[in-house]
């Protein structure tokens, strides 16, 4: 038996029905804060990744799922959302557009050679936004107010974790101050995170591994090694939180796990424990990948881990709105016109398609939890009549054939 790749999964039943609900509220929010559906390729050129989410990176290293075309071109399955919508603004020049700064969205599928667990797979799928053009604190605002409003929606509470992780001089002298402060603790640092002192220092912050420990607590305050310019901006950004109603702490120790990210960065935490998504400000990947200086921000969420979240207390069951019985062929005919009418007109319809009796059709209904039945037989089409039951309250009417849409819809 030929069985699914280890760390994929099929998306049916319950999950299914969820995934559906999760991008509903995401497309319907992302409408009315003018954010633009975008789809980019589920394979791009290796260097895109390496240069724009950092060669330095956890995921870069040891994540990407990367192979040979056939053209002897190195391609790497997208691991993450941003690199490929900035590779995207470049080359189509949206930066030369009328409109700015460009807000756009994604709902896609992204790929990471990582160890499989409860809501962590190699193949996930994640939702996500990025504006391209505005170095304003209120667009940052907007968008932590706007993940924080949609996993509301979905019946999440989260409280927002974040921090300032300052310009690139301000990371620059921070990092020189951790280096020195750690080097004489190297020994008792795990194994990634004595390579990350090297090229990623910011990185040993958040180690699951070393996190915890007393040396990190004890580290030098990224927030006290930033200028007067970072700290207003930061500052702002939180005013506008805090007119929004948004819950937050500052976190100094949150760094993501990204190396395009400047000033503002920020994670949706569940129950304080479970991150549900995050993002932040990157003011230079445009400009490290070949295009003008330009100013971004954005965030992205995992969808399986909320869909885990929400399985939990998930009771909506299938229904449908009608259930079409036949059983003659002169029924049937009338019940594969009846059928079509129905659908056009949004109505949530089924029929028998396994030529079953009208015994075995009402258990059928049943299954599907159809609201109403039409119960097609020769001597009432004859009359132009239509048996429609009420399958709750088990009351019948005879409804004329002309009327029949206008019935169901005024019932439903």
């Amino acid at each position: 038996m030929i069985t699914k790749p280890k760390g994929c999964y099929d998306v049916t039943g319950q999950d299914a029905q969820i995934y559906k609900k999760i991008e509903q509220v995401v497309h319907a929010y992302m409408n009315v804060y003018n954010y633009k559906y975008v789809r980019t390729p589920l394979f791009e050129n290796a260097e895109l990744f390496k240069r724009g989410v950092g060669e330095s990176s956890d995921i870069v290293q040891k994540e990407t799922y990367d192979f040979i075309d056939r053209s002897g071109r190195t391609m790497t399955l997208r691991p993450e959302g941003t690199a490929g919508i900035v590779r995207n603004y470049i080359e189509d020049k949206l930066y030369g557009g009328l409109i700015s700064p460009v807000k756009e969205y994604y709902f896609g599928t992204m790929y990471r050679y990582e160890r499989p667990g409860l809501g962590r797979n190699r193949e996930f799928t994640q939702f996500g936004v990025e504006t391209l053009g505005s170095d304003d604190p209120l667009i940052d605002a907007e968008v932590i107010s706007l993940s924080v409003n949609i996993l509301k929606e979905l019946g999440l509470d989260v409280n927002v974790k974040i921090n300032n992780l300052g310009s690139k001089d301000d990371r620059d002298n921070y990092k020189t101050a951790l280096v020195e402060y750690l080097k004489p603790h190297l020994s008792e640092l795990c194994e990634d995170c004595q390579k990350r002192i090297l090229i990623n220092p910011l990185r040993i912050l958040d180690c699951k591994i070393d996190g915890d420990k007393d040396i990190l607590k004890s580290a030098p305050n990224i927030l006290d090694y930033q200028s007067e310019e970072s700290k207003s901006r930061f500052k702002k950004v939180l005013e506008y939180l805090d007119y929004l109603d948004i819950n937050y702490e500052i976190d100094s120790s949150l760094v993501r796990g990204l190396d395009y990210y400047d000033y503002m960065v920020y994670e949706l935490s569940y129950n304080d424990s479970l991150a549900l998504g995050g993002g932040g400000r990157y003011n230079h990947l445009v400009k490290e990948l070949d295009g003008p200086q330009t100013p971004c921000v954005g965030f992205a969420c995992g969808v399986e881990r909320i869909i885990n979240l929400l399985k939990e207390d998930y009771n909506e069951t299938n229904t449908i709105d009608v259930y079409v019985m036949a059983v003659n062929e002169e029924e049937k005919l009338k019940a594969n016109i009846l059928l079509q009418d129905l659908r056009l007109n949004g109505i949530t319809s089924e029929t028998n398609f396994l030529d079953r009796g009208l015994k075995s059709q009402f258990k059928d209904a049943d299954r599907h939890g159809a609201k109403h039945l039409v119960i097609l037989n020769s001597d009432d089409l004859a009359k132009g009549l239509i048996n429609v039951k009420d399958n709750l309250t088990k009351e019948e009417v005879k409804v004329p054939e002309d009327e029949i849409i206008d019935y169901i819809l005024g019932v439903l």
